[in-house]
């Protein structure tokens, strides 16, 4: 089993509690001196850095979130002066203006080496060619990876996204061996493939490595299936620093963290009251080893939990698992929680189904109601009326099981829901 830096990555826990709590003291002091929106929240609470006194304290700093990056748009949250800023990137938000993210050459470092750890861990080497298919610019996800990867000596070709021809082209005629790009995009490349006559069996692809948006282990399934490969996840955010916070080692028990730079918690996203060691909730992160844009207890949203004990792969830090959701995306059907995650969990393998779907949620007077829309992949069903009522009944009855909730099921033809090699959009919200 490959492994980039043991003394971290096999560390013990008291090892990496000591290594939390200096660099969390850090961090606090370096915030509160140079931020004014921490200075000002700290000393509302009470909680200057002295008063801080063990590793467990770090529950009593106050939460950051995303309106509180929006509110001290653009530069009010960087804690060093722009002239040691060497990187700009920022958040893919959708509302509201990005929020940038700084970087200085330190932290560009410390993002190097996490990213090394998470390739590795994956299976890849100095061995490998990887096609990086994420589109490059303010978004950190092909950045992030393009300098993990050439950190271990892997060969990096950036075509970036977009001309899945020509994407398909260059990976048979360059010999690329890891794919990077997102899940959904993947699968999109794997029908192109098929469409373009391509035998999966000339391709020298082994790996992939996918992010930037959450996916269940029937779409990890059917990526390996498809592809012929193994498919990991890897985890971050923009805003604490990009890829690079956890990933998936070969084993797939988990997506290890990497505590020496991000301190993990799990909250109720209700109370914000931190939960036990394998509860599911709100994942939240303290940034430990940033020096231009530190976060304390940054709020992610993301529905997860977090998994102790060593890895079969021999690490001995902590998991967390696939990220379920977005507490902001979980939607309320009738009284029913309801995640896109859940959805796709029922659909995918399903006999005629592509693994390609949307919900649509609208109103019906006071009430909520939402329609789920999946491909079929066999354009002939078109045709055949009695067939496809068997198919959409089967579908119904099966999210019915899993969710508990009857909803209404739209069968659209072969290719007729939107691909995008960016991240997928599975919601549409009529309401």
């Amino acid at each position: 089993m490959l492994i980039w830096n043991k003394d971290i990555e096999c560390a013990s826990r008291k090892e990496i509690a000591d290594i939390q709590w200096q660099r969390l003291k850090k961090t606090v002091s370096h915030v509160y001196e140079n931020v004014p929106f921490y200075r000002s929240r700290l000393d509302a609470a009470q909680l200057q850095p002295e008063a801080l006194k063990t590793l467990d304290d770090f529950r009593r700093l106050p939460f950051t979130t995303k309106s509180d990056l929006r509110d001290n748009y653009p530069y009010n949250f960087f804690a060093v002066p722009m002239k040691k800023v060497v990187r700009i990137h920022a958040s893919s938000g959708t509302t509201g203006k990005p929020t940038p993210v700084g970087y200085t050459r330190a932290d560009l470092e410390m993002w190097s080496e996490c990213m090394a750890r998470l390739i590795t861990m994956a299976g890849g080497t100095s061995d490998d060619i990887a096609q990086i298919s994420f589109g490059y610019g303010l978004f950190t996800g092909a950045l992030g990876l393009h300098n993990g990867l050439e950190k271990i000596g892997a060969a990096v070709i950036p075509i970036s996204s977009g001309n899945t021809e020509k994407q398909l082209l260059v990976m048979k005629d360059f010999g690329a061996t890891i794919l990077v790009s997102t899940p959904s995009y993947a699968l999109y490349m794997a029908d192109s493939a098929r469409q373009m006559g391509i035998d999966m069996k000339n391709l020298k692809l082994r790996l992939g490595l996918f992010g930037a948006e959450g996916h269940t282990s029937q779409m990890n399934a059917e990526i390996e299936s498809r592809w012929g490969i193994l498919a990991t996840e890897n985890y971050g955010l923009s805003e604490v620093v990009g890829p690079g916070v956890s990933g998936e080692c070969s084993c797939q028990t988990g997506l290890h963290i990497n505590e020496d730079c991000f301190l993990p918690e799990i909250i109720d996203p209700d109370t914000g009251r931190t939960l036990p060691l394998g509860e599911e909730g709100e994942l939240v992160l303290t940034t430990l080893d940033k020096e231009a844009f530190p976060l304390l207890r940054y709020r992610t949203k993301d529905i997860t939990s977090l998994v102790e004990g060593q890895c079969p792969c021999g690490r001995t830090s902590l998991r967390m698992t696939k990220v379920k959701g977005r507490s902001d995306d979980m939607l309320i059907i009738k009284g029913v929680n309801v995640y896109p995650s859940q959805v796709e969990s029922v659909i995918l393998g399903m006999e005629h189904i592509s693994p390609y779907y949307q919900l649509v949620v609208s109103k019906q007077g006071y009430v909520d109601v939402m329609e789920v829309q999946v491909e079929i992949n066999d354009d002939s069903l078109m045709e055949r009326y009695s067939e496809l009522t068997k198919v959409e009944g089967s579908v119904r009855a099966k999210l019915h099981s899993v969710l508990g909730l009857d909803c209404k099921v739209r069968l659209r033809e072969p290719g007729s829901i939107e691909r995008t090699a960016g991240k997928a959009k599975r919601v549409i919200d009529n309401r």
